[in-house]
């Protein structure tokens, strides 16, 4: 499912019209990722949680060359899926 297809769902469910649902869904990835820049976490009860977790910086290697490369520290989002998303993909 792409962002087309999710606007027209959320419009179907909500009985919205497609550009209030599109408006309604920037607004939820917005607020979503605003937090998240700020650090927060994003705790939806039954659907999962987002989250922010620091990577540290460490050394790598490029595969072509075999030379040492310096890996930057830097944060990156997370998302842990609750037990009603979870029990919704097993079909319990």
């Amino acid at each position: 499912m792409n962002k087309n297809e999710l606007v027209s769902a959320v419009a179907e469910k909500s009985e919205l019209s497609k550009q209030q649902a599109s408006s309604a869904v920037d607004a939820v990835f917005e607020a979503i990722q605003g937090a998240m820049a700020k650090g927060d976490d994003i705790r939806l009860v039954g659907f999962g949680t987002f989250s922010v977790s620091h990577r540290a910086a460490s050394k790598g290697r490029n595969p072509s060359t075999g030379a040492e490369v310096d890996i930057p520290a830097r944060n990156v989002p997370k998302f842990a899926a609750g037990k009603g998303l979870k029990d919704a993909v097993n079909n319990r």
